[in-house]
């Protein structure tokens, strides 16, 4: 996964795989996904991402299994 941030249009784009985009669907006035021929989600662009999203803090943390 990569997580781009424009600063010049604030825009974040996240991509998820490197497959071909079919398919771009509005989501909302400010966010779209793009999706692969199978339907898969390929990426999501969120347009004013600092207002939005709080792009302006990004954490990762993966979590392990959980065991009963």
């Amino acid at each position: 996964m990569k997580i781009r941030y424009f600063a010049d249009t604030d825009t974040a784009l996240i991509e998820f795989s490197n497959e071909s985009v079919v398919e771009t669907k509005e989501i909302s006035e400010n966010l779209y996904i793009d999706l692969d021929g199978k339907g898969n989600l390929v990426s999501m662009t969120i347009e004013h991402a600092k207002e939005k999203a709080n792009i302006s803090e990004v954490s990762y943390l993966q979590m392990g299994k959980i065991v009963a």
